[in-house]
């Protein structure tokens, strides 16, 4: 654990220092010799090589091997749905935590102070708290109080559809980078924000349409942009040499990725923690649980017999005994209840269920990849308002619309601006953009009247508050439509990872890779 944490500290160290240096390096192109970052010779910008730190609230998680389903040493629902396979997950980030209602909270005051007016979109964002709600039990109290009082605001949220967790993901990349920019001064910082009541003049900050050149002009342009080293750029009226600003730009490696669910192999590769039972390629033991040994109690000398999630015993056994309550809760608890397991992430067994990014297949184990295995791809493409000009066209809320993708390659320019005759595109074969049933030999046209499985259907894990602890198994799985709800189910953020997937090189061996050339 120590040595995570130092890392963790060395990549936000890396990440401040790439930002400040990424148009600074004076190298040369190894292919034609021209000088990089150089406005004489035409200002072709290129940014340090470095490891961009975590975003906030994600611990990196260092990608590997492993056998999903592996853990699962008896299927008590003859599902069949998990069978073992090998397959490999790249590095990526995960939140230490679930999403508490605090961060709720924080996601519903930013609608309502940026959009007052429009009661529709925060009515859509708000949990469904009647999930409490049971026939013959008295849950009216966390009904009333469970997202909103102080006392719970540490606990996961539930009530959330998969469909809202998306969203919220989606805004939550947003504010993290217009942070990054706003605090930098590349964008008008906090105060001056401040100043004008909070408020952006213009739409709010997406993330996309500011990396297409969107999202600048008065009023958001900030005093520390980057150089625009373009001579054409400087030789526009500008005064003084060099003195021309752009926003960043995706090559300068200063914005986060997007916040994203985890696909269900990332989140059970991230439950068993196996790097901590490993040592030179070797798994020195397996795991039924997020933690090593076969029992749901502490082996440490001073946790000996403490439980280490959050479940139900037994029968009408929720908590245990007065003055012994055996896991400390009656229903969620904290999110940073328990010990971590060895990755640094909490509650990935217990408290709740947590939604993943697949859509449910039974037999998907025989169809994906065994390379970041993955089912629920539905590809999209950015509407263009205006393709000659490159522009998005944006909803409401400032957000870039999204169309399903119309082909499987890159399109000729004269195909995105429509000039491609009729008989050219029906000569090709047709696309589909939904690939959640790739492979899938049902008949879609019973999804729903033989079985509850469709397209919609999302999978989720980790078992509950509520639940036996068979389910704190990673390899189990369960399924829920994506726009219902449950007391029992929360959910975690996930982000990829650019770059090497090394995190941790202590005591391993290493080739030495050599800088790029610097100019003469």
């Amino acid at each position: 654990m120590k040595r995570l944490s130092i890392f963790f500290v060395s990549g936000i160290l890396i990440g401040i220092v790439g930002l400040v240096t990424s148009c600074k390096t004076k190298s040369a192109s190894s292919n034609t010799g021209w000088a990089y970052n150089d406005s004489k010779n035409g200002g072709f910008t290129v940014a340090e090589n470095i490891k961009p730190a975590p975003g906030p609230g994600l611990v990196a998680i260092e990608g590997g091997t492993f056998v999903m389903g592996g853990s699962l040493q008896e299927d008590l629902a003859y599902e069949y749905d998990n069978i073992k396979r090998r397959v490999t997950v790249p590095s990526f980030y995960m939140d230490e935590t679930e999403v508490s209602n605090v961060n709720w909270g924080e996601y519903l005051y930013w609608i309502q102070r940026n959009f007052p007016n429009d009661r529709e979109y925060y009515y859509n964002a708000l949990p469904d708290t009647l999930v409490w709600r049971r026939p013959l039990s008295y849950n009216e109290p966390y009904v009333e109080n469970y997202l909103r009082h102080p006392a719970y605001q540490d606990y996961p949220v539930i009530g959330i559809s998969w469909d809202q967790a998306k969203e919220y993901a989606e805004w939550r990349t947003d504010r993290v980078n217009e942070q990054i920019l706003r605090s930098r001064g590349v964008m008008v910082d906090f105060a001056t924000l401040a100043s004008k009541g909070g408020k952006a003049t213009s739409d709010p900050f997406n993330t996309d349409i500011y990396l297409n050149g969107q999202y600048q002009g008065e009023g958001i342009d900030g005093k520390r942009m980057p150089s625009n080293l373009n001579p054409a750029a400087n030789a526009t009226g500008n005064k003084g040499s060099n003195s021309a600003r752009r926003p960043v730009r995706k090559e300068d490696g200063v914005l986060q990725e997007h916040y994203r669910l985890p696909s269900e192999a990332e989140w059970e590769y991230a439950a068993l923690a196996l790097s901590g039972n490993s040592a030179n390629e070797n798994i020195e033991d397996g795991r039924i649980y997020p933690w090593s040994g076969l029992g749901v109690r502490s082996a440490s000398r001073k946790t000996q017999g403490l439980i280490m999630a959050n479940f139900k015993r037994g029968e009408g056994d929720n908590m245990g005994v007065a003055r012994g309550l055996n896991d400390k809760a009656d229903i969620t608890a904290s999110v940073r209840s328990y010990m971590p397991n060895d990755f640094g992430l909490y509650n990935m067994a217990g408290n709740v269920n947590e939604w993943v990014a697949d859509t449910y297949r039974k037999m998907s184990f025989e169809d994906f990849n065994d390379f970041n295995p993955f089912r629920g791809n539905e590809y999209v493409n950015k509407r263009m308002a205006d393709a000659k000009k490159g522009t998005f066209a944006k909803d409401k809320y400032g957000r870039p619309i999204k169309d399903p993708a119309t082909s499987r390659r890159k399109q000729t320019w004269a195909e995105v601006n429509g000039q491609t005759d009729s008989a050219t595109v029906l000569s090709e074969p047709k696309f589909t953009n939904d690939m959640r049933g790739f492979k899938d030999s049902v008949n879609q046209d019973l999804y729903g009247v033989t079985t509850l499985v469709n397209d919609r259907s999302k999978v989720y894990k980790g078992g509950s508050w509520n639940d036996r602890a068979y389910w704190l198994n990673p390899a189990t799985r369960r399924f829920m439509p994506e726009d219902e709800t449950s007391a029992e189910v929360g959910f975690r953020c996930a982000m990829s990872m650019v770059g090497s997937p090394v995190i941790n090189t202590n005591g391993q061996k290493n080739f030495s890779i050599p800088k790029r050339k610097k100019a003469k």
